[in-house]
């Protein structure tokens, strides 16, 4: 395959999709979900992420059609959750790139993955690729993050071959995804300012939009729906953990307040998860869209 930009990349519109407030604790061009000049802790990551994206991975890559020996490109492959389950897709003849913004998670999935994986450190919304040289692009739960969310569609669409497919998957309304929008509230009642940020996550999580954004940038044979997955029981004080160690976007900004609000932001999702708890245990389910469309 050959890799390096032709110059000739597409861009859709912005549909008014992006960052209004930056943070100054918060570097996009640097990742979202890693401390500034921190390696990933993959523990706390899988706990805090891993743990449900991996649930709706099955859905990414049937609608994304891949098969064997396909040439698949993951955008913000993170440390590489969707990338592993490619590969064993595409076997010995195929090739799965992954572009991620974030050096530190581009160094986590290069040690996790086997050397037939091609991580590069790459801004999905430019794409330093040629056109028309994948046949899938996966993007899992990244598309929510972009400046320009439409940009990056747009990206996605120039680099595959045509009649190919993209898919992403991205966290539905705030409401059903209880363990992050009842985090995100409780912190923005603390840093009313910070709002838009700390409820990024949630900004695709309309079907209609997806839909629209996806015909916006050129994709056929849309299709954008619902997916609801139940994930693994766990304590409170384990689902904790990893806000505490302050991996993913809401818990970096959690853990810019002083320790005492701390205290006060932990009691209050204790309690607004409460309705969750069975014998000591949280049993949450999450939904998320899948979205596809074909080049």
């Amino acid at each position: 395959m050959r890799l390096g930009h032709d110059g000739n990349g597409s861009v859709g519109r912005d549909a008014g999709i992006h960052n209004e407030h930056p943070n100054v604790l918060l570097n996009p061009d640097a990742g979202l979900h890693v401390p500034a000049g921190q390696a990933l802790d993959r523990n706390a990551y899988d706990q805090y992420i891993g743990r449900w994206s991996r649930l709706f991975v099955p859905s990414l890559l049937k609608a994304a059609e891949i098969v064997g020996g396909h040439r698949v490109l993951d955008v913000a492959t993170g440390s590489g959750e969707a990338a592993v389950a490619a590969l064993l897709i595409v076997g010995d003849t195929g090739i799965v790139v992954g572009a991620d913004v974030s050096p530190a998670m581009v160094t986590a999935a290069r040690a996790r993955l086997p050397r037939d994986f091609l991580p590069m450190v790459m801004n999905g919304q430019s794409l330093a690729l040629r056109s028309a040289s994948f046949d899938a692009v996966i993007c899992q739960l990244g598309l929510m993050f972009f400046p320009d969310a439409m940009r990056g569609l747009a990206e996605f669409r120039r680099v595959l071959c045509p009649g190919r497919c993209a898919s992403v998957c991205v966290i539905s309304e705030r409401e059903n995804a209880p363990m992050w929008g009842i985090l995100a509230d409780a912190v923005s009642r603390q840093l009313p300012a910070e709002t838009a940020q700390l409820n990024q996550s949630f900004r695709l999580g309309n079907v209609d939009d997806l839909k629209w954004m996806f015909h916006s940038v050129g994709f056929h044979d849309v299709r954008v729906w619902p997916e609801t997955q139940t994930g693994p029981s766990e304590s409170f004080d384990e689902y904790w953990a990893p806000i505490e160690a302050g991996v993913g976007l809401i818990p970096q900004l959690y853990r810019s307040l002083p320790v005492a609000v701390r205290g006060a932001v932990r009691n209050e999702v204790r309690s607004g998860l409460s309705r969750f708890e069975q014998d000591g245990r949280l049993v949450m389910s999450v939904e998320m869209l899948i979205g596809c469309g074909r080049a």
